[in-house]
């Protein structure tokens, strides 16, 4: 009899060959690159740096593709992106101290927003590990501890010997859900070192899966046969997983209305009669959802962006599918479900058979979004709704596109129709600036056949201006958007509105076009009403381009401070 266990994979003969008689001139960095390529991947992004230089010299005899940005923390959002894109753990390749610990808050984003990095660090040599102070270059006492509390795992890798089984590890840990990023540290001599092991020929590091518990599929589905107000919010989870076509099935069945959150951008068709779109900063949208005797919460937290910061209180029974443990039931008590949004919403679509007619159900959704329609129209922020009018028209419907921490991507929270699944990516998760850019150029990486767009404010593209070089010698089809107002536009709004004037907030700032130009990437300097055919024609062209909106733009007023 043969169990599953008894199994061995038994190498072919070629494998057999490259192990007894491996080519000279290998090191630790070999090692490396050759385990990447045998979990399948294609592209590594990143900068070199003094204890990295053994994997980049390895990377010359490797067929990986190597994207080198100008700073690291915008090499951790091109891998972020391309991490979103690709579905795919993306390679980031770092150097020690500094060049490590600049890459944190591209780390922390990609956390945040549960995309697979696998960060491959360089370290000082084995023998100054532990803590002492010994004087090396870019030393840190502990540096996988700067990483701890942001990454799903850390490997410090001490031998040679090592190397495959800890990059296998945490190949799969990004990539089993919730995705994420890890770390994995290799101290300079262990890369440098000449190897004697045999070439890596194997590498497969399935994610793990992560069904939900029958037993309170069982009780949701109950829940959900039996409420007469069912309504749905969708989050980001839901997009990772690949399930918003089983969203539409389980919301048509229920007719359940459903609202996206601005991490589910697109997990739910903007049309459709129960969608109601992704107006969760809006009381008209929160109490409509408060008011539901059931609500169906799918990969999301209902965290800050996604409750109306913390005022939405549901009144009814909860019902959460998550993938993140520490997400599950953290804001609100429910019937929390630790699950992949897809295997969960595939087990309710088995359990739920029978179709629960509410012809109402569209009636209520119309109403509920006239309702927010009046309340924006009245504020008179025509030129902010013509702007974003004007960049949907323009970016292609299967075009992806990177958002920064700016006002305008706040709109596009609310106000943009993603169209598709997956195509919508913004800086909401941890919410630190220079996103945008970075992010776009990973994305173009993972995907040459549609171009990709990237919007900034003046002073979020100032994060990532050296970028434009890495746009240019690898000539990426990014148009990048970037909105110029004079300074920190959202700030300048909170600081106004809560103590009447503003500091900090203003930037003198370059003359875009020509700091594009001499870049050699073009720029056209625009206004809002040829922003449409400006943009359509960048987005047209092949390789980088620069789009600059001089405009002041305002956000539409909060309600959950109590304004109507």
């Amino acid at each position: 009899m043969t169990h599953d266990h008894d199994l061995v994979l038994r190498p072919t003969a070629a494998q057999t060959e490259a192990a007894l008689n491996p080519p000279p001139g290998r090191n630790g960095g070999d090692l490396v690159v050759e385990t990447l390529a045998g979990l399948g991947a294609t592209t590594v992004f990143g900068l070199p740096g003094q204890h990295a230089l053994g994997v980049f010299d390895a990377l010359r005899r490797s067929d990986l593709r190597y994207i080198g940005l100008r700073v690291e923390n915008n090499a951790g959002f091109a891998a972020d992106a391309y991490g979103r894109i690709t579905g795919e753990a993306a390679p980031l390749f770092l150097s020690t101290g500094p060049g490590a610990l600049t890459s944190l808050a591209a780390l922390q984003e990609a956390a945040a927003a549960s995309a697979p990095v696998l960060a491959i660090c360089g370290q000082i040599p084995t023998a100054g590990l532990g803590g002492g102070r010994h004087g090396h270059l870019h030393e840190l006492p502990d540096q996988a501890a700067s990483f701890r509390g942001v990454v799903k795992c850390v490997h410090t890798v001490r031998t040679q010997s090592q190397i495959p089984s800890a990059i296998a590890a945490a190949w799969q840990s990004a990539l089993t859900a919730p995705h994420g990023p890890v770390w994995v540290e290799i101290p300079q001599d262990v890369l440098l070192a000449e190897t004697s092991l045999p070439v890596v020929t194997g590498g497969d590091a399935f994610p793990e899966e992560l069904p939900p518990r029958p037993e309170l599929t069982a009780v949701a589905a109950d829940l959900l046969s039996r409420a007469e107000r069912p309504a749905i919010i969708a989050g980001g989870g839901v997009v990772r997983a690949d399930a918003s076509g089983k969203l539409r099935q389980l919301a048509e069945r229920l007719s359940a209305p459903v609202v996206t959150t601005p991490g589910g951008k697109g997990a739910f068709p903007w049309t459709h009669p129960l969608s109601l779109r992704s107006w969760l900063e809006d009381r008209h949208t929160t109490d409509f959802l408060e008011d539901a005797d059931v609500l169906l919460v799918v990969g999301s937290g209902l965290g800050e962006l996604s409750s109306n910061y913390h005022t939405f209180k549901p009144r009814g029974r909860m019902i959460q599918i998550e993938a993140d443990l520490g997400k599950l039931e953290s804001n609100h008590p429910a019937l929390g479900i630790h699950a992949d949004a897809r295997l969960a919403l595939q087990a309710l679509l088995e359990t739920i058979e029978k179709p629960r007619e509410d012809v109402s159900a569209p009636v209520r959704v119309r109403e509920v979004l006239d309702r927010v329609r009046e309340r924006i129209d009245a504020q008179e922020l025509t030129l902010e709704q013509d702007v974003l009018a004007s960049i949907r028209s323009a970016l292609p419907p299967r075009a992806p596109s990177f958002w920064d921490m700016t006002i305008l991507a706040y709109w596009a929270w609310s106000a943009f129709d993603a169209r598709h699944p997956n195509t919508m990516h913004s800086a909401q998760g941890a919410g630190g600036l220079g996103y945008a850019f970075p992010a776009a150029l990973g994305a173009a990486v993972a995907d040459p056949t549609q171009p990709v767009l990237a919007v900034s404010g003046d002073g979020g593209a100032l994060y990532s201006i050296a970028e434009l070089a890495t746009a240019r010698q690898h000539d990426l089809n990014v148009t990048w958007l970037i909105v110029d107002d004079g300074g920190y536009g959202i700030l300048r709004e909170y600081m106004t509105d809560a103590f009447g004037e503003t500091t900090g907030t203003e930037l003198t700032r370059p003359d875009f076009v020509a700091l594009a130009e001499s870049f050699g990437v073009p720029g056209v300097r625009t206004a809002p009403q040829s922003l449409e055919r400006d943009l359509a024609e960048a987005l047209a062209a092949p390789g980088p381009r620069v789009v600059v909106l001089p405009a002041v733009l305002r956000m539409f007023a909060p309600t959950h401070l109590g304004s109507d």
